[in-house]
């Protein structure tokens, strides 16, 4: 019984030290994962396994280790904040792999990147003819940027001379049956206008699921009660 609780107790003590240092690193280790993003992924998961399940190993060796390597992780990511030299010994650079609608044979040799993958991820950008491209790159985190030849591009409402709408970033008001106070007063708006909203719909706060001011200035409102006899249900 006491080696379970010690199990559980350094199972629970690693998930949080990973919390404060994904936290402390920041969202671009989550979400761009560059060369250092990656090793320092990697080793801190290897680290935080082995305090909460090699109960052989010393629990404040493995956490002095953890928290070194978290130090040197931070110290490097703001070295290359500092230096973009270091920056792109760390991080890498974007790699041209089509300019001028031609594909950059050697690029895409040194950077082990085979015809076959590059057409999937033409593909997953709607993209079928390679011809289409003029400029491909291979950003940092391992994703293709795009830019189609001129003749390929989307029409927007500026080239029609369309009038455009005036748009706002999207309010979030009522979550989970609750009024978010905060976003009402960053933005200007007060509760009798909520309540009034609410009251067109002929809801209350309580019956409303998620409520939010739209990007055109409608408010949208999901209730909790959606009235649906036969909901689809995928598994």
């Amino acid at each position: 019984m006491e080696h379970i609780l010690e199990m559980v107790g350094r199972a629970a003590l690693a998930f949080a030290i990973m919390m404060v240092i994904t936290r402390l690193l920041g969202k671009q280790t989550i979400a761009q994962m560059t060369y250092h993003d990656f090793v320092a992924a990697i080793t801190l998961g290897a680290l935080t396994a082995n305090l909460a399940f090699n109960v052989q190993m010393k629990m404040w060796h493995m956490i002095t280790t953890l928290l070194t390597f978290t130090g040197i992780a931070y110290l490097l990511m703001d070295l290359s904040l500092r230096n973009r030299t270091l920056r792109k010994w760390f991080s890498g650079q974007p790699t041209m792999i089509i300019q001028n609608g031609k594909i950059l044979e050697g690029n895409m040799r040194k950077l082990k990147f085979s015809l076959d993958t590059l057409n999937q991820e033409l593909r997953e950008r709607n993209i079928y003819n390679i011809e289409e491209v003029q400029f491909a790159v291979l950003e940092l985190n391992g994703e293709i940027s795009i830019l189609r030849k001129p003749e390929y591009l989307p029409v927007t409402r500026k080239d029609l001379k369309l009038k455009s709408d005036r748009q706002w970033f999207p309010v979030e008001l009522i979550m989970d049956g609750k009024i978010i106070q905060d976003n009402l007063q960053q933005n200007n708006l007060t509760i009798e206008w909520l309540m009034s909203q609410v009251q067109k719909k002929g809801l209350t706060v309580a019956e409303v699921n998620y409520a939010v001011k739209s990007s055109n200035g409608h408010v949208y409102f999901d209730k909790y009660d959606d009235q649906m006899s036969n909901p689809i249900d995928k598994e």
